[in-house]
């Protein structure tokens, strides 16, 4: 092969041109990432050498493995001591990276399809980020166990040259002459700050002048035997910005077909975007160690958002920048195998430390539930570490637990849904569920309607609310209160018919309550009709304009009511009127609402309370 001795000029084809021009103006997000880009090709050059020197010892160097920057006003350079290039290597991989389908690439680019298969490791697209801020780019570069070095150089227009060059080492030297408006990047200050964000974790220290930038290792690469509760709490911090201890810590490494590793974290407080309405995952993807984003849709469900740590893989396909994966089947794995984890570690923490596991529960359980809608294909799994409050518990019970002590004769789950599950242990609905010792869910999350809608039984048992539907209890056998007087039942036959024919629309029915003991009224929804709860809900976020009239329900062994059947056994007449809408609003009350007309309210009120006094 003839040696070149002089300086070889090249010209870009046109659609490598067009390449260059996309890369340097549009395609990165920010321009701060080509740091990053060069820094990883400087590591990925180390680890060449460091593999082809278990062969052949004389090639490592003997100060060890670097990547150095320089900086002055003009300039900025990055250089390591890797596997270098000799003059075939430069028009391989900076010279010719229209081949190869390039130029369906740059159609694709065209046509907005980003999605498009990456080309870093292929084409050297990373590299050519460094046009974003430099007028010209010079590459010096000596392939190890060899002697010639060379000199390319570029301004990523109309084309490069390779020409004969001196370098003392093996290795890579990347000059970037800076644009003006990217004086910043000589800067020292903001080197740092680029190399704290996106390298920390790069194998090899990255070094300016004396100082060392990063900390070279990757905490989470190490085995999680030789790392202590401290170290993983600092970690944690550090990579959070966070103040509190971490709840938990999950260090996992998988090999196989596909491999990696995760460290991941749960706060012991609420982040305080927990529940943002973007709902971003804060857990951090690397690959190889490289950083490339703290936000990457499809690494960790929605549901897990509370998580916070690294996902480091080997095995991912990137997009052009790095800054987006493309379609990969391979995320979608590590996504469930992530997730199958975190959803195991945290079954472990439920049943061996139930106390524990409540404040997390207290913490994060909401968002967790929303899994239950968004995840069919892990929902057992989910269902499995979800908690409730109940009637039956002083703390917290998984639907399992429920189904255990489920009474003689009880076929359903039962549950009540709202607001504040203090408020809820005190509903009337409840009455006649504690008269029979029927344990009864609590549920205050505005998640829980909806997961309802998609789970409806467990076990075989269907989940029922207690606020729809008629109260079938008379099958369950109440604890036996010898001492007890029962209170009679009236007739209610007159009292409904004159509380339909007052009240009209604004109830669907009127009928004698089996859930009622100590309150005179309660509202329910019919059977088929949307559940209380969930009709506040969508009112409150404006997707319901106007509700379902429900069912008024009387307690029969109530006093007022007792006397109001008494009354009804007459005429109509307005106190019975009266008493009708203030049976109804004091059942809306109770839920929370407010009565219907509120100046009618008081009206009807202080008309009740005068005749009470009447002598």
């Amino acid at each position: 092969m003839t040696e070149v001795l002089e300086k070889e000029t090249f010209s870009f084809q046109t659609e490598v041109g067009q390449l260059l021009e996309i890369v340097a103006s549009s395609l990165y997000s920010n321009r701060e990432v080509f740091l990053r880009e060069l820094i990883s090709n400087a590591s990925d050059a180390c680890d060449k050498l460091r593999y082809a020197a278990l062969t052949d010892a004389s090639l490592a160097p003997p100060e060890g493995f670097a990547i150095t920057l320089g900086v002055d006003k003009k300039t900025l350079s990055i250089s390591d001591n890797g596997i270098g290039m000799n003059h075939a290597d430069l028009l391989d991989t900076l010279g010719t990276i229209a081949k190869s389908g390039t130029g369906a690439f740059i159609e694709a680019l065209k046509a907005e399809e980003k999605d498009t298969p990456g080309l870093i490791g292929q084409f050297g697209v990373g590299f050519y980020s460094a046009f974003m801020v430099a007028s010209t780019v010079d590459v010096l570069t000596r392939k190890a166990g060899e002697d010639d070095a060379w000199l390319w150089s570029s301004d990523g227009k109309g084309g490069f040259t390779i020409e004969p060059a001196t370098r003392d080492t093996a290795g890579t030297t990347v000059t970037l002459h800076l644009k003006k408006d990217a004086k910043e990047f000589a800067e020292q200050a903001r080197i740092r700050h680029i190399i704290k964000t996106y390298s920390e974790h790069i194998s090899f220290p990255v070094k300016l002048g004396d100082d060392t930038l990063n900390a070279a290792e990757a905490l989470w690469t190490r085995p999680a035997k030789e790392i202590s509760e401290e170290q993983y709490g600092e970690f944690y911090k550090h990579t959070s910005y966070a103040f509190d201890t971490p709840w938990h810590v999950m260090h996992n490494k998988v090999e196989g077909s596909l491999n990696h590793t995760s460290l991941l974290f749960v706060p012991s407080v609420q982040p305080f975007d927990l529940f943002d309405a973007e709902r971003k995952s804060h857990v951090k993807l690397y690959v190889n160690r490289v950083f490339i984003s703290e936000t990457t849709k499809d690494l960790i469900p929605a549901y897990l958002r509370f998580l916070r740590g690294v996902v480091d893989s080997q095995d991912l396909s990137l997009n052009v920048s790095r800054e987006m994966l493309q379609t990969d089947p391979k995320l979608a794995k590590i996504k469930t195998q992530v997730t199958k984890k975190v959803l195991s570690e945290l079954k472990k923490k439920a049943t061996k430390a139930p106390e524990d596991y409540a404040k997390f529960w207290g913490n994060f359980g909401a968002v967790l539930k929303e899994g239950l809608v968004e995840d069919p294909s892990l929902r057992d799994r989910i269902l499995e570490v979800c908690r409730f409050a109940s009637t039956g518990e002083d703390g917290l019970t998984s639907l399992a637990a429920y189904v255990e002590r489920m009474k003689e004769g009880q076929e359903a789950i039962f549950y009540i849904a709202g607001d504040d599950a203090a408020k809820l242990a005190q509903s009337p609905h409840l009455e006649g569920f504690k008269a029979k010792s029927v344990e009864v869910l609590l549920l205050s999350d505005h998640v829980d309607e909806f997961w309802l809608q998609h789970i409806t039984e467990f076990e075989g048992k269907p989940l029922k609310s207690i606020t729809r539907g008629a109260a079938d209890l008379d099958a369950i056998e109440a604890e036996e209160k010898p001492d007890e007087d029962k209170a009679e039942e009236a007739d209610l036959s007159k009292l409904i018919a004159a509380i339909k024919a007052e009240l009209g629309e604004l109830v669907k029915d009127v009928r004698p309550s089996r859930r009622l003991t100590d309150s005179p009224v309660c509202l329910i929804a019919d059977e088929g009709d949307m559940d209380v709860n969930l009709e506040r809900l969508l009112k409150r976020h404006g997707q319901l304009q106007t509700g379902m009239p429900r069912v008024l329900e009387l307690n029969p062994s109530h006093a007022i009511i007792t006397k109001l059947a008494e009354r009804a056994e007459g005429d109509a007449d307005d106190l019975l009127k009266d008493a009708a809408h203030l049976l109804l609003d004091q059942a809306r009350i109770v839920e929370g609402e407010t009565p219907t007309d509120a100046s009618a309210f008081a009206r009807r009120l202080g008309s009740v309370m005068s005749r009470a006094f009447e002598v």
